[in-house]
């Protein structure tokens, strides 16, 4: 089966050479966002305009200061009302940064499939110490976060002496920040902010937590008993792009990273779900324009 249109749209963007950049971007552009993952993390800081963003079959509507949680090779985009400025901080971050316990929170929300962190007004008054370094005595949480995030980017514009020190230690108390309030979930959990469908988030979870087992369209539905011809209609519905390409560009993902890890390259191929190798090799030469064999760069 060829690899459609549609999974060449699932492309990767963005490149990143540091450990972590921050962007503050407003702008008011009619654009439409294909789908598409990276091979680093991304934190989405929402400050203001009409915006949903799609997240592995899950629809967030955005209200300001939301933050969205990315994990790296998750298929995504956002879809933006031109109507409005749009206005947002993004971080990105390596996946090899040397604080790893940091990017625990990448990795719960993939366990939970949930991205969203909506504030609440306790949370505020529990975290007010955590950074008071940045911080105004009785100032929001909220206001903390716009003073850190204001005063990473500024320091990351600097040629002052010790820029490069004060932004990673601003970047450190962000990331922990973030951490306390998404693993202990001091958030707004709001039903009513993002839309799914339950079985296709049902099926996705599985999907990314078995690349190994058969994965074939058979298999599922009579995992999940439902016709193969309604589970491909509805997959294409609410997630934009076919039952098999999800599963390809998830395996090739998967393959990517383990020999980048130095697994070699033929177990790699058969521990993220590729029967044959003949046809894994294609795949991979398709999506990333570059042997299996040849070294992974980022």
């Amino acid at each position: 089966m060829l690899l459609s249109e549609q999974f060449y749209q699932t492309e990767k963007t963005g490149y990143l050479n540091e450990q972590f950049r921050l962007f503050h971007l407003k702008d008011q552009t009619r654009k439409e966002f294909s789908y598409h993952y990276h091979d680093f993390h991304k934190v989405v800081i929402f400050i203001s305009g009409k915006a949903t963003y799609h997240i592995e079959g899950k629809a967030y509507q955005l209200k300001p200061w939301d933050i969205l949680l990315v994990n790296r090779h998750a298929i995504h985009r956002p879809e933006i009302d031109p109507s409005v400025p749009y206005e947002r901080f993004i971080l990105w971050i390596q996946n090899d940064i040397p604080w790893q316990e940091l990017l625990k929170c990448f990795q719960k929300a993939n366990d939970r499939s949930f991205n969203l962190i909506r504030l609440d007004s306790q949370t505020q008054e529990r975290l007010k110490q955590l950074l008071y370094e940045l911080e105004r005595l009785n100032s929001a949480l909220q206001e903390k976060m716009k003073d850190i995030l204001f005063e990473l980017e500024n320091s990351a514009k600097s040629d002052e002496y010790g820029r490069e020190i004060l932004t990673q230690s601003l970047f450190l108390q962000f990331m922990v920040y973030l951490n306390r309030i998404f693993l202990e979930k001091q958030y707004i959990f709001d039903k009513k902010s993002y839309t799914f469908d339950s079985q296709i988030a049902n099926i996705l979870q599985y999907i990314n937590h078995n690349l190994k087992e058969d994965l074939s369209v058979e298999a599922l539905s009579a995992k999940y008993y439902v016709s193969k011809y309604h589970l491909m209609r509805k997959f294409k519905e609410e997630t934009g792009y076919t039952l098999h390409n999800y599963i390809v560009n998830k395996r090739l993902l998967m393959a990517r990273t383990l020999i980048s890890e130095g697994m070699p390259v033929i177990k790699a191929a058969q521990e993220s779900g590729f029967a044959e190798y003949s046809t894994f090799s294609r795949a991979y030469r398709r999506q990333f324009k570059t042997s299996p064999s040849e070294k992974v760069s980022h």
